[in-house]
């Protein structure tokens, strides 16, 4: 019988970084990462708020228009964001969507505006009653709150890359 082997003193796999030297420079210099830096707190400030008037009306049967406007708002400005981030992306990585560094964020962008679109055709069309609506809406924001989990890890890998680039020593053996 074989010893089983040991991976204790295997070095961890090393992580791909987020992003090449080029697109980190495409990243900082172009104005689409002031835009989403700046969109991305906005969405969640309304998503707050809109979660909170969501809640009310459920709880209480009061507030019906108050949520709706709210989440008019949410969903505004989650399109608003889904295309400045496919431009941004575009200027970043050479495509619109789905580039292999935020490929599963994409996908889950997707979900989050399918239920977003879906709370709009049944406030539109009158298919969903108010509960029903609102019900929609908080399937959309729990996955809105996965999605943006999943772009701040990606914010915290950039930064950890970002830290352990200016480590590591250049050409001469000194660190940056």
């Amino acid at each position: 019988m074989q010893p089983k082997p040991s991976y204790s003193s295997n070095p961890p796999a090393a992580r791909r970084q987020l992003y090449t030297k080029a697109e980190r420079a495409r990243r900082d210099a172009t104005k689409w990462t002031l835009v989403q830096g700046i969109l991305a707190p906005l969405q969640f400030l309304a998503f707050g708020v809109s979660l909170a008037l969501v809640l009310r009306f459920l709880w209480t049967g009061d507030g019906y228009a108050a949520a709706t406007v709210s989440i008019l708002i949410k969903t505004a400005l989650l399109y608003l964001i889904m295309v400045t981030g496919a431009i941004w992306e575009k200027v970043v990585f050479g495509q619109y969507l789905f580039a292999p560094a935020f490929f599963w964020e994409d996908v889950v962008s997707f979900a989050v505006i399918a239920l977003h679109t879906y709370y709009l055709y049944g406030l539109i069309t009158g298919a969903l009653d108010p509960a029903a609506q609102m019900t929609v809406a908080l399937a959309a924001y729990v996955t809105y709150v996965i999605n943006a989990g999943q772009f701040l890890w990606k914010l915290r890998q950039a930064r950890l890359d970002a830290g352990a680039e200016a480590q590591a020593p250049d050409a001469n053996g000194v660190a940056a």
